[in-house]
C-alpha cells in the first residue's frame, strides 16, 4: 500500500490556477463583458522577444440583449511563469 503511495502520489494537478479572468465594458452600450484566458491552451510565444513572453488575444461581443454587437479586442501579455505582464483593450471598450 505504501509503495502505491508514493507511486500515485505525485501525480496530483498542478495547484496553479488555470484560468486569467477578466472584465471588459463596452464603450458604446456600457454593458459588462467577461472574458477568461485558458493559460495551459490560448497563450502564443512571442518569439521576438526570445521565447519568454506568452501573448493571447480574445475578441469578446456582448450577448445581444442591448442590441449592440460591438466587438471588443483584448490583448494580453505573460511571462514565461503565467504571470501577467501588461494588459491593453486595442478597441471597443476598457477594463473594469
Amino acid at each position: 500500500m505504501n509503495f502505491l503511495q508514493k507511486l500515485f502520489g505525485r501525480l496530483n494537478p498542478r495547484p496553479e490556477k488555470r484560468y486569467y479572468r477578466f472584465q471588459v465594458q463596452c464603450k458604446r452600450c456600457g454593458e459588462i463583458i467577461e472574458g477568461r484566458v485558458d493559460l495551459d491552451n490560448d497563450l502564443s510565444v512571442e518569439y521576438e522577444d526570445g521565447g519568454d513572453v506568452y501573448y493571447a488575444r480574445k475578441v469578446l461581443i456582448g450577448d445581444g440583449s442591448r442590441y449592440c454587437y460591438q466587438q471588443i479586442e483584448v490583448g494580453l501579455k505573460f511571462d514565461k511563469n503565467r504571470n501577467l505582464l501588461e494588459r491593453r483593450v486595442e478597441s471597443g471598450g476598457e477594463f473594469v
